[in-house]
């Protein structure tokens, strides 16, 4: 099958690629985007490099939910593409190819990858600001795209937490390497991955995370990238699933007397 069906084009929007990491704060920030801007699904991506899963629209119950989509509005400067499944371990590069070939050929202004990274790694000067960024080497300059404001924001670059697991010698003989991200599923190797001259401006968003109730660092998150692809936040709706046993239903508290 082709990689996108229907084709549906995003062309000219920023898209914001939520990246299955730690406590998929990623992709509980794209839920945010999707039902705060009212974001309708415009095209199913090829899911043969994912764990099948399939389940009820969130807002369709009609209608059924794939394992990754992509979502939008004719008006919107932005795309998404909701994640809901991980790749499988056999198809990651294939996975990777894909999607890259995916962007590269939708003709979006800019690429926005979101990733959690496991917070109990992070190191004394990472204490005090959750949100990071990359911006890989190769990729077209932020300072003309529509991210340029990423520069005003206090959102700093990002630095391994564990550099042991870098040898020195390949951290030394490859300029602008991805650092490692540990938690951070594939972003390390999707970043690594881009082409030598990758022409779509690009940058990683990290944020520090612990696996629990992510709600409140899922709203933190998505209010970041609406700085950075410079929309209005003025409040969150939270989907329907939020409400309905995301993180296990309330319990009945006459079981504790």
């Amino acid at each position: 099958m082709t990689f996108a069906h229907p084709t549906a084009s995003i062309e000219g929007k920023i898209l914001i690629l939520p990246v299955v990491s730690t406590a998929n704060v990623s992709q509980l920030a794209v839920d945010l985007l999707i039902a705060s801007y009212g974001l309708k699904r415009l095209a199913t991506l090829d899911p043969s490099y994912l764990v099948p899963v399939i389940g009820a629209s969130e807002y369709d119950p009609s209608d059924l939910a794939s394992p990754i989509e992509v979502y939008g509005t004719e008006n919107a400067s932005f795309a998404v593409i909701q994640q809901r499944s991980p790749v499988l371990k056999t198809h990651k590069q294939d996975f990777i190819d894909a999607i890259l070939s995916f962007v590269n050929q939708s003709g979006v202004s800019a690429l926005v990858t979101l990733s959690g990274v496991d917070m109990s790694n992070r190191m004394d000067e990472q204490m005090m600001i959750p949100t990071y960024h990359i911006i890989p080497t190769g990729a077209s300059s932020l300072q003309s795209s529509p991210l340029h404001t990423l520069s005003d924001l206090p959102i700093p670059p990002y630095s391994s937490p564990v550099p042991q697991f870098l040898s020195q010698s390949s951290a030394s003989s490859s300029e602008g390497a991805i650092p490692f991200i540990p938690g951070g599923g594939l972003t390390r190797r999707l970043l690594s991955s881009l082409p030598k001259e990758w022409s779509i401006p690009t940058v990683a968003l990290l944020h520090f995370v612990l696996e629990g109730d992510n709600r409140s660092d899922a709203h933190l998150l998505a209010a970041v990238v609406a700085r950075v692809i410079g929309v209005d936040s003025k409040g969150w709706r939270q989907p329907p699933s939020w409400s309905m046993g995301l993180f296990g239903t309330p319990q009945d508290q006459t079981l504790y007397g």
